[in-house]
């Protein structure tokens, strides 16, 4: 038996593990004390890894759809068709009729980040999706407003904040998304115990909620009339105390303009919370010895999800927060990023190109995942024809299950790159199962970007795989290849590709080349000492690279590298904003739907084991009692839920830590459809809220799906109804 240590990479917590290994097999898997990041948290999530492992339904092989089901099929039978029929679409129809979907499993999986460019230069499709304009584009779409990168994102000090600021997250159960934070639980202990304050800013009472010093409820949707208030006081009653950063600072007088119309008084009845508690929540913000305002999914799923990112900054900067200790800071990771974005020129863009269908706003090389369906079934110049999935399941998490599902049944050909036969993958043609994360090694290159310390930590194999098994990587890098190659059609060519493959970097080299490049480095100059990859295998646990700094003026990639206060982008929202006063808005009975975490699971691929299954039904409705009565419905009633796309039935859970007005339903679940392979996930399917979300409904700036405050009815099943059935 021998222990390896090892980072969970289930969420953007980066926990670190000990794993117990006994021939071949994961005998226990706890807390690492050592990591220098975790500190010995852990969730039960960790649990999961093997369980995945072990899970008898995980794929392991390339399959091929045929009449008759699914076959295995070699791996080089697989590529070489999959490379075939994707060339064939693209010559006959052009590039743009083969899209590519990335899911969120691919943040998390270095071989994937640093393979993913080659792969898409193969594919030379602007018909790219991903998960990103689901949850956090807005956020990044900020970043380039304020700082010149999409990549280039501060997070709360949280281990020294006095006053921490959370809106529309839930950290408790998430442990950070874009704000790396694992045992967030600890760590307010902590904050309580220097004698700070957490404030919360949630429809639901959630589990972050709960450990509040105080907590507001508000109604989906309006997070941007708070926040504009907030800032409106700061500025009215000249509580900033910005000085270090007014080097760096245009367009004050401009903003001070645009945010006149939001006083306390005027927007109240629109907001929900009475002026003098927005007045006093503004003036201890401001005037706390150091605080954080920290906004994500609630934020950036809305309406208003740019502005809201961008006035969270805003607020920070005013009241002189934004890179100073125990305010906001900018992580200094070892593997950066950000900075090789900004080595190749690719610090991402506000686009004016616009989808082919709906004229919809694409960002960043990425149109809007709300899109696809439509992108797939229209008919005319650009259609898509053929798809590749990378660790996705949009059929299930992307809004309006229903058409997503139909759009994909529709295509001629699709390949995904996935270990597991879901909702979207069955109707692939053809199958291409990686690694797990046991199976690989890995560096969590994306999350130490947002860690709350800097820590860097190499992740090795635990198990190892077969020897017919293949690394994302590994698939993406062939399947490009090969693409390209049928592509270009000489032999020649092919030739030279072939020698190519043999070429191909792996990524324990990638990484070490990545740290040698980075600010702690020695960027291949053989006379510095600098940190390689040895010295991360020769530190198991981690390597503490000590706590965030002040580096703004460094981070700064603007014209000028200075922070405008009033771009046009942002002005044009504050004006949409005075006007319709953050839509949605209830009508004729509507209750506004929002999603919410569990600690057990993990989006929409994480059901089919034990951990997540067992136990109460997680799936449920949750409702006010108030909202309930109203609709002649108790405790564990069959409620449908319908909005204007869909309808689903769930049970009803009645509890008091909703807002009036609002339901919640989990993201994740409604695994259903003829031919998975998901024995678990399928006896527990519970229901999809994505199958109600409207992927007509967008945020204007980056074309973010709108997935929480979705208006929708509520009333009794049929008693025949299930509680966990659609349609």
């Amino acid at each position: 038996m021998h222990t390896v240590h090892k980072t969970c990479n289930l969420c953007e917590a980066m926990c670190g593990l000990l794993i117990q290994v006994d021939d071949g097999r994961v005998e226990r898997i706890r807390a690492d004390p050592d990591d220098p990041l975790s500190r010995g948290a852990i969730c039960p999530k960790a649990i999961g890894l093997r369980e995945i492992q072990e899970d008898p339904d995980r794929l392991r092989h390339p399959l091929r759809r045929t009449a008759s089901g699914f076959e295995p099929i070699g791996w080089e039978e697989a590529l070489r068709e999959s490379a075939r029929r994707l060339a064939e679409i693209q010559k006959r129809d052009g590039n743009d009729a083969v899209g590519a979907y990335l899911g969120n499993p691919g943040a998390h999986n270095f071989g994937i980040v640093m393979y993913l460019t080659g792969f898409y230069a193969a594919l030379d499709t602007r018909s790219r999706f991903a998960a990103s304009s689901l949850d956090q584009n807005p956020k990044h779409a900020s970043s380039i407003l304020l700082y010149g990168n999409f990549l280039s994102i501060p997070v709360p000090d949280l281990d020294r904040t006095d006053f921490l600021l959370v809106l529309g997250a839930n950290p408790v159960v998430s442990n950070g998304s874009l704000m790396t934070a694992p045992g967030f639980r600890r760590r307010i202990r902590a904050l309580h115990q220097r004698g700070g304050r957490l404030v919360v800013i949630d429809p639901r009472r959630s589990e972050t909620a709960a450990l509040a010093d105080e907590h507001l409820f508000i109604e989906p949707g309006r997070d941007p009339l708070l926040l504009a208030a907030l800032a409106h006081v700061i500025l009215e009653e000249k509580l900033g105390r910005e000085t270090h950063l007014e080097p760096f600072v245009d367009a004050r007088p401009d903003l001070t303009r645009a945010l006149r119309p939001f006083s306390p008084e005027s927007i109240a009845p629109d907001l929900g919370i009475e002026a003098g508690t927005v007045r006093r929540l503004a003036r201890q913000f401001a005037r706390a010895p150091s605080a954080a305002c920290y906004g994500r999914v609630g934020t950036c799923q809305a309406a208003y999800g740019t502005l809201n990112s961008w006035l969270i900054d805003v607020l920070n900067l005013l009241t002189g927060n934004l890179d100073d200790e125990g305010g906001i800071l900018f992580p200094k990771p070892a593997a950066d990023l950000a900075g090789l974005a900004e080595r190749r020129g690719a610090t991402g863009s506000l686009e004016t190109r616009r989808t082919r269908v709906r004229q919809a706003p694409t960002f960043n090389g990425e149109q809007p995942t709300a899109c696809l369906a439509e992108e797939i079934l229209e008919p005319g110049e650009g259609q898509i024809r053929g798809m590749v999935t990378i660790a996705g399941n949009p059929c299930l998490s992307g809004p309006n299950g229903a058409a997503l599902d139909r759009a994909f049944a529709s295509l001629e050909f699709f390949v995904a790159i996935d270990f597991y036969l879901n909702e979207t993958t069955r109707h692939a043609d053809i199958i291409l199962p990686p690694t797990w994360s046991l199976e690989h090694d890995n560096h969590e290159i994306l999350f130490h970007g947002f860690a709350v310390r800097n820590t860097a930590k190499y992740s090795p194999v635990v198990i190892e795989p077969g020897s017919d098994q293949r690394h994302d990587w590994q698939i993406l890098s062939d399947l490009a290849l090969r693409v390209a190659a049928e592509k270009q059609g000489n032999a020649l060519r092919r030739r030279a590709l072939r020698m190519a493959r043999r070429l191909v970097p792996n990524p324990r080299r990638a990484l070490d080349w990545t740290l040698r490049l980075g600010p702690y480095g020695d960027g291949f100059r053989p006379w510095r000492r600098g940190l390689r990859l040895a010295d991360l295998e020769a530190s198991p646990s981690g390597i503490d690279l000590g706590p965030l700094t002040p580096r703004l003026a460094e981070m700064l990639k603007t014209a000028g590298r200075r922070i405008d206060l009033a771009p046009p982008i942002i002005l044009a929202e504050l004006e949409r904003l005075g006007r319709d006063r953050g839509l949605p808005s209830r009508s004729g009975g509507e209750l506004l739907l929002i999603g919410r975490r569990d600690v057990r699971s993990n989006n929409s691929w994480f059901h089919n084991i034990p951990l997540s299954t067992k136990g109460r039904n997680r799936c449920t409705l949750q409702m006010h009692p108030a909202d309930a009565a109203a609709r002649d419905l108790a405790n564990q009633d069959s409620a449908r839920i319908r909005s204007r796309v869909g309808e689903v039935t769930a049970t009803v859970e009645l509890t008091h830590d909703l807002r009036e007005g609002v339901v919640s339903l989990p993201h994740g679940w409604g695994h259903r459809g003829e031919g998975l392979r998901m024995k678990l996930a399928t006896e527990h399917a519970g229901v999809s809220c994505n199958d109600l979300v409207d992927e007509a409904v967008l945020e204007p700036v980056v074309g973010n799906a709108v997935m929480n405050g979705v208006p929708v009815r509520v009333r009794r099943a049929e008693p025949s109804a299930r509680g966990d059935g659609i349609r």
